[in-house]
């Protein structure tokens, strides 16, 4: 892995990631923050706020964009504590950490420490969130990954079954006050829900799921975006049980997966592990059997470290 510090849209104390395939840009003016992740040389596969791009301090919170660490449930103003001061970086054998200031109002710390394939395009980041208070108090790890503009996200749906041999309910589907099933961005298939990401439609759509297959992903331009996760079955997830939550409005569409629900106390920390995959040549899917045929075996592939 070659680390390069730069100056990156405005922000001068940015540090590039590359094993030659792909690479990824962190803020540390600001964060922690992944702005970019990316082919080496090609576009990013995440989306970049132009209005905030370069800007720092202040105490209103701002998207930026990228890949970012959130608490849940979301609730104001704590889940929207500011993240625009500087971050520590350190490079720790083979990986490297990145540790934000304690949040003055939540009295949480956030880390990420990312590790980057010598070879392949795979990333493995370790999200963590820092209780500093002298109390214990609740909450979830939320990773959320904020992707380029014109892409359709995937998630799984939980095994099906039939009637009348599966009678009781096997899973959770939440949806938002806003959520609008009939929007055309949606396609609703018996194994995945799909969400495309539309410029041209403004209001925003959201769900979250229970996904215990432990993977999402995000189609765009011939690129195959996969992030995996551990799925625990038998633990508490906020928002009525959703491990993945998808989220798009007329910028960007974001592919979010969330750790259990837990309570910290003082002192102590939960982390939450998503591993990323990147994928060419992979068309769009518009359907159940276009996903099963373009995307699964991509998913199938992107095999675990220790797996």
């Amino acid at each position: 892995m070659q680390v390069k510090r730069l100056n990156y849209r405005g922000w001068p104390n940015c540090y590039r990631l590359s094993n030659g395939v792909v690479d990824l840009i962190v803020t540390t003016d600001v964060g922690p923050r992944i702005i970019r992740f990316g082919f080496v040389g090609e576009k990013n596969e995440f989306f970049e706020d132009e209005k905030a791009l370069g800007k720092r301090g202040g105490n209103q919170w701002r998207m930026y964009g990228g890949h970012r660490l959130w608490h849940a449930p979301e609730v104001e103003p704590r889940t929207y504590s500011p993240d625009n001061a500087p971050v520590k970086f350190e490079k720790r054998q083979g990986a490297v950490r990145l540790l934000q200031q304690v949040e003055p109002k939540t009295g949480i710390q956030k880390e990420m420490f990312l590790f980057l394939s010598p070879r392949h395009a795979q990333v493995t980041i370790t999200h963590r969130l820092w209780n500093r208070n002298p109390w214990a108090i609740e909450l979830a790890p939320w990773a959320l990954s904020v992707m380029a503009p014109g892409g359709v996200a995937i998630i799984p749906l939980p095994p099906r079954g039939s009637h009348p041999k599966d009678l009781p309910p096997s899973s959770t589907l939440t949806l938002w006050a806003y959520t609008d099933l009939t929007d055309s961005r949606w396609t609703w298939g018996r194994q995945y829900a799909l969400l495309r990401q539309d410029p041209r439609a403004p209001k925003p759509q959201k769900i979250g799921a229970s996904v215990p297959d432990g993977w999402a992903a995000y189609a765009r331009a011939g690129h195959l975006f996969v992030k995996k996760f551990n799925h625990f079955r038998d633990a508490t997830y906020a928002d009525f049980g959703s491990s993945v939550e998808t989220f798009t409005n007329k910028d960007m569409l974001e592919v979010e997966t969330l750790g259990p629900l837990v309570r910290v106390g003082p002192g102590e920390a939960v982390h939450h592990i998503e591993y990323w995959f990147l994928f060419r040549a992979v068309p769009v899917p518009s359907n159940d059997a276009e996903v099963d045929r373009h995307v699964l075996p991509k998913v199938r592939a992107a095999r675990l470290p220790h797996s």
